[in-house]
């Protein structure tokens, strides 16, 4: 199994005026291709800001990070937008959709960033993959006329539509009643056994089990990196023995 993260002493300073905040204090792991990782830590804790750095959304104040085994420092600001968009998948717990658009186009978004898109393919694609989670009905649909599981599965096919190297999740289910949010995780541990790598940061224990690895963050530290013995099965929270 190849090494599609490795990150080596991370850290992130925030200053405003003479007050320096260090928000990541040398964070260093590595994250293979296939795994499906849990980053579990407090309000505050700085995993959330870890999220934005390993989708190139910000940048450490220092240490160093690869992906696919080149150091992103040495990326310009064009290059690392490219990364993101044809990498990186994101899920977030507010899902981000646009209002007033479509599901179809709101999957769609992501392709527009790309330098080269086969449109047809695209839109070809993102009606399987909306036909995959249960959403073939709802192309035409607008967000405000789905539930709030409905919602975070348009999202979670909006991540997958460039078909990235890593999708990562921020608090998948936060917003969602415990039904629909096992059946966002049962979606996502699905996408795992396909292959995918995925990444995701909870402040919850049995959404965290759910993943095969748990790195726990705590004070802008990792004070803990274990894999999951008994992985939770989403659906009926069942437990794999």
């Amino acid at each position: 199994m190849s090494t599609l993260i490795k990150l080596k002493n991370i850290t992130k300073d925030y200053q405003n005026g003479n007050i320096i905040t260090h928000v990541l204090k040398g964070i260093s792991f590595e994250v293979n291709d296939g795994e499906f990782a849990a980053i579990m830590g407090s309000s505050g804790s700085g995993k959330s800001t870890l999220m934005y750095i390993l989708g190139f959304l910000d940048k450490p104040t220092g240490g160093e990070y690869y992906f696919e085994e080149r150091d992103t420092s040495k990326l310009d600001d064009d290059k690392l937008a490219e990364f993101r968009s044809e990498k990186v998948g994101f899920i977030f717990q507010a899902y981000n959709l646009l209002q007033r658009t479509s599901v179809l186009d709101n999957v769609l978004l992501p392709t527009t960033y790309l330098a080269k898109c086969n449109l047809k393919e695209a839109k070809n694609n993102a009606v399987e993959l909306l036909k995959k989670v249960g959403l073939g009905h709802r192309l035409n649909h607008r967000p405000n006329q789905l539930s709030g599981g409905e919602q975070q599965r348009v999202a979670i096919v909006r991540a997958l539509i460039n078909n990235p190297r890593l999708v990562l999740a921020d608090e998948p289910t936060g917003n969602l009643d415990s039904k629909s949010g096992e059946e966002i995780m049962e979606i996502l541990q699905k996408l795992n056994k396909e292959g995918r790598t995925i990444i995701m940061v909870t402040h919850e224990q049995h959404t965290a089990e759910c993943a095969k690895r748990i790195i726990h963050i705590k004070d802008g530290m990792v004070v803990g990196d274990n894999i999951v013995e008994s992985q939770r099965i989403a659906r009926d929270g069942e437990y794999k023995k």
